[in-house]
C-alpha cells in the first residue's frame, strides 16, 4: 500500500520545519510528499528543497505558476498524488508519531470506510500545549448522552467536524469529491466530509493524532472553547438535532445554525457541479427539523416564541431563504 502526503504551502517558513519532521518521523514511513506552493515570498520553498536533498525521491514539490488559494491548491495536490491512501498536512501542525500507522490500520480493520478525521490537541505558536474542548469533541459528548451518530446530518446541517490537517482518505474517492467547489467561507476538508460520510464511509476519531496550532495567521480557526461545563453545553445542544427537551437557548442556537446550513447547502446546490442531488435532499430535511425546532419552541416557551416570531422576521433573523 503506498502512502501519499498532500501539503499546501504559502509563506509558511516559520512552522513548515516542525510540519515536515513530524512527517518524516512517523512510526510507519510515508512513500511520497507531494508539495504545492501557493508562489510563497519567504523561505518555505528553499527549506522543503533542504528536506528534498536530504530525502531523495520522497519530494515532489511545484510551485504554482499562479495564486491558487488553498481549496484549489489542494485540488492540484491531491491530483498530483499517486499514493493509495492520501493524507492531508497544513503547512503549521505537527503530527503525533503513530498517527499513519494507526490510520491505516484501521483503513484495513474497517474496509467500508475510505475518509479519516480525527480528535487534536491546541498549541499556540509555541507549540504549547492549551487545554481547550474543541469542535471534534463533539460525537463524544453525544454519545456520553446516549445518542446516536450520524455525521452526514451533523455535517451538513449543523456545522463540519471535520479539519483537513487531520485527513486522509483513499485514493478510490478522488473522481466523487473533485472538483472542489468555490464558495466563501467553505473549504475543502467540510467538501470531502460530506462526500465521505453521506454513503456512511467517513469516521472521526477522538483519539488526538495531531496538534493543530492556533495564531494570527492561520486562514481557518473557530475550532477550540473554553474548557468548561457551560461551553460543553452549547456544543452538545447545537449538534442535538434530535432532542426535544432544549432550553430556550439551546432552540434558538440551534434554529441559527439551521439557517446558516439551509444557506449552505442551496449555496452548494447552485455552485457545486458534482452531487447536486445531496443538496437537494438535504434542504428538505433542514427545513423538517427547523419547522420541528420552531414547533418545540411554541409548545415549550410559548410566551418567548410569540415575541421572537415577530421579532425574528423583522430582523430577518432565524429565518430560511424560503422563509
Amino acid at each position: 500500500m503506498k502512502i501519499s502526503v498532500a501539503v499546501c504551502t504559502y509563506n509558511g517558513e516559520q512552522f513548515i520545519k516542525e510540519q515536515i519532521d513530524s512527517i518524516l518521523n512517523q512510526s510507519l514511513p510515508v512513500d511520497e510528499i507531494i508539495v504545492c506552493d501557493d508562489r510563497s515570498k519567504d523561505r518555505t520553498i528553499e527549506i522543503l528543497e533542504e528536506y528534498s536533498s536530504l530525502n531523495p525521491g520522497l519530494f515532489k514539490i511545484y510551485v504554482n505558476e499562479k495564486n491558487l488559494r488553498s481549496v484549489k491548491n489542494f485540488e492540484k495536490a491531491i491530483s498530483l498524488c499517486t499514493g493509495d491512501i492520501i493524507f492531508l498536512s497544513d503547512q503549521d501542525d505537527i503530527w503525533v508519531n503513530n498517527k499513519v500507522a494507526d490510520y491505516i490500520d484501521y483503513f484495513n480493520n474497517h474496509p467500508n470506510i475510505n475518509t479519516i478525521a480525527s480528535n487534536g490537541f491546541c498549541i499556540d505558536d509555541n507549540s504549547t500545549v492549551i487545554d481547550k474542548h474543541a469542535i471534534w469533541d463533539v460525537p463524544q459528548f453525544l454519545r456520553e448522552k446516549n445518542q446516536s451518530i450520524n455525521y452526514y446530518h451533523l455535517i451538513t446541517r449543523v456545522a463540519n467536524l471535520a479539519t483537513g490537517a487531520s485527513m486522509a482518505f483513499k485514493k478510490d474517492i478522488i473522481n466523487d469529491i473533485i472538483p472542489f467547489p468555490i464558495i466563501k467561507g467553505f473549504h475543502h476538508d467540510e467538501w470531502i466530509a460530506i462526500i465521505s460520510s453521506s454513503k456512511n464511509n467517513f469516521e472521526l476519531l477522538n483519539k488526538k493524532y495531531f496538534y493543530y496550532r492556533i495564531h494570527d495567521k492561520q486562514q481557518v480557526g473557530g475550532v477550540f472553547y473554553d474548557k468548561t461545563d457551560k461551553q460543553r453545553k452549547m456544543l452538545t445542544d447545537i449538534f442535538n438535532l434530535y432532542d426535544n427537551d432544549l432550553s430556550l437557548l439551546g432552540i434558538k442556537r440551534q434554529l441559527r445554525k439551521l439557517c446558516e446550513a439551509y444557506k449552505k447547502n442551496n449555496n452548494l446546490k447552485e455552485k457545486a457541479s458534482i452531487q447536486k442531488k445531496v443538496f437537494e435532499e438535504n434542504l428538505l430535511e433542514i427545513e423538517k427539523l427547523f419547522d420541528n425546532g420552531r414547533k418545540q419552541m411554541k409548545k415549550n416557551y410559548p410566551k418567548h416564541f410569540a415575541v421572537l416570531r415577530i421579532s425574528d422576521k423583522f430582523l430577518n433573523k432565524r429565518q430560511l431563504k424560503n422563509g
